[in-house]
């Protein structure tokens, strides 16, 4: 196994107490997550309390701990470090109450030696998650705590404040910890890197040399059994706000005077502070032909499960720079990826018909996904006689460097953090009700939705938004396989 270096996990042993211990994100992704900490030595030592509606008893969450990474956990699993985790495992149903929690939690505090911390994560529906607080605060668990909550944080303005101000009677602002998934990949960690420790890029990264930035992010699944949740929500609430706007920031930010926590905050929510209202003339909401005769979905449901949507951020860096965002269910692929369109030069010195400004702008792409890539699009000459130019590319993927096997999946990364006190990757109060202030006029008068058909790109009214402009996905030449160097 491999050192863990100092200062990546924290410094004392962890009780988590999972709320939602036996819904699908804890076994597709928390479990799993918690189980590679505590086996890998990220952590110094970890108890963990399964909080759900599930009566079921210890032994019962046991078998479903094993079930989950025997189906979602991507390592081997010895026998050893299954028998270490499955002891440090205990189980409380939420029929059992207050007491039942605060017991489990003593008991698990005995088993270390020295001082210890808590960490709770409400892996549970928004509806649920002021009880779980409320739950924690009776229990007398928020001294020594720090607690992570799940997405969507609010559905307006309204409610989001109204939630912040119903957690601040119970956690201070410093221990709660606004989770997103896709701020904790990899690739948007690699956005910084790659901004702020290059200088080639950074001194053009502003209006002056970027014309357009697409942040992509279509999903072939569709809803499982989430039908319930998203008819409250669609696609802008459950991704926009919570997922799209944060990449964004990373993209647009600043540089911070430190990449410690607070300064990386500040700079993100002085984006926020600066993009201008979204306006719904600037919106295309579509719905994939099918939806509204899905279980659990009204029949003349006018939920978006498709968004696409054009803003802009009023500062000096980025003044009238158009920021292209688009995600929906049941598309054709499922990326992630953020491409940055650079101004063309203003002449072309080059003969008719040579190709130069056929194929678009220069683009710096990145692709999103766990094991990342970037790709930077330029026009090359053509080997023979006379000036014929083609698109060509340089491209970097995770594959190459031999590191792959490092890569912390996201909520592993994030929930490390969490009990390092790193809100860097978390979303603030501040930042999340400014999101939904600038939502309000959208989200009071929005567009119709529009049919796509299932396995598609979107409603075609898309292409009028981005007009003169073009959508980078579906990509035209697919990413080079690292496994075929020169293709």
């Amino acid at each position: 196994m491999a050192k863990i270096p100092p200062g990546v996990g924290p410094r004392f042993p962890q009780v988590v107490v999972l709320f939602g211990a036996t819904g699908d994100l804890a076994r597709r992704k928390l479990l799993p997550g918690l189980y590679h900490l505590s086996t890998a030595g990220f952590i110094p030592g970890c108890r963990i309390i399964g909080v759900s509606l599930d009566d079921i008893d210890l032994e019962g969450f046991r078998k479903a701990a094993r079930s989950a990474l025997d189906e979602f956990f991507n390592r081997k699993i010895t026998d050893a470090d299954w028998d270490a985790f499955a002891r440090s495992l205990d189980y409380v149903p939420l029929a059992a109450g207050t007491e039942a929690l605060k017991a489990a939690v003593a008991k698990a505090e005995q088993t270390f030696s020295g001082e210890s911390r808590r960490l709770h994560y409400l892996s549970v529906p928004p509806s649920a998650a002021l009880s779980a607080v409320r739950m924690l605060g009776e229990a007398g668990l928020v001294e020594r705590s720090r607690i992570i909550m799940e997405k969507p944080f609010g559905t307006d303005l309204a409610s989001a404040v109204s939630l912040n101000k119903a957690l601040h009677l119970v956690f201070s602002e410093d221990q709660i910890f606004r989770i997103d998934h896709f701020l904790g990949k990899e690739p948007a960690q690699n956005i910084l890197a790659f901004r702020f420790a290059n200088g080639l890029f950074e001194p053009i990264w502003n209006r002056n040399f970027i014309d357009h930035v697409q942040i992509d992010v279509p999903e072939t699944l569709g809803l499982g059994r989430r039908s319930g949740f998203y008819e409250q929500t669609g696609a802008y609430r459950d991704m926009v706000v919570t997922h799209l706007f944060q990449i964004l920031a990373f993209m647009a930010m600043e540089p911070p005077t430190a990449l410690e926590p607070a300064p990386i905050s500040e700079e993100k929510n002085k984006v926020f502070r600066s993009m201008l209202p979204i306006q719904p003339a600037d919106v295309v909401r579509g719905q994939y032909t099918g939806y509204r005769a899905e279980d659990g979905v009204d029949p003349e449901s006018e939920t978006e499960t498709f968004i696409a949507l054009k803003c802009f951020i009023d500062n000096w860096r980025w003044a009238g720079v158009p920021f292209f965002l688009r995600t929906g269910k049941r598309m054709a692929e499922g990326q992630r990826i953020i491409s940055i369109a650079f101004r063309e030069p203003p002449k072309s010195m080059f003969p008719a018909g040579s190709g130069v400004g056929a194929q678009g702008p220069d683009h710096l792409t990145f692709d999103l996904a766990d094991a990342s890539k970037m790709s930077l699009s330029f026009y090359g000459k053509r080997p023979g006689p006379g000036m014929r130019l083609d698109k060509l590319s340089l491209q970097f993927a995770m594959h190459d460097t031999g590191l792959l096997g490092e890569v912390l999946e996201a909520y592993e990364r994030l929930i490390l953090d969490a009990m390092r006190g790193d809100h860097t990757l978390f979303n603030t109060a501040e930042g999340i009700e400014r999101l939904w202030q600038v939502s309000t006029q959208l989200l009071e008068s929005p567009p119709p939705v529009r049919l796509y058909e299932a396995g598609g790109w979107g409603p075609k009214s898309i292409h009028q938004l981005i007009a003169p402009h073009a959508w980078r996905l579906p990509f035209e030449r697919a990413w080079r396989s690292p496994n075929k160097l020169g293709s």
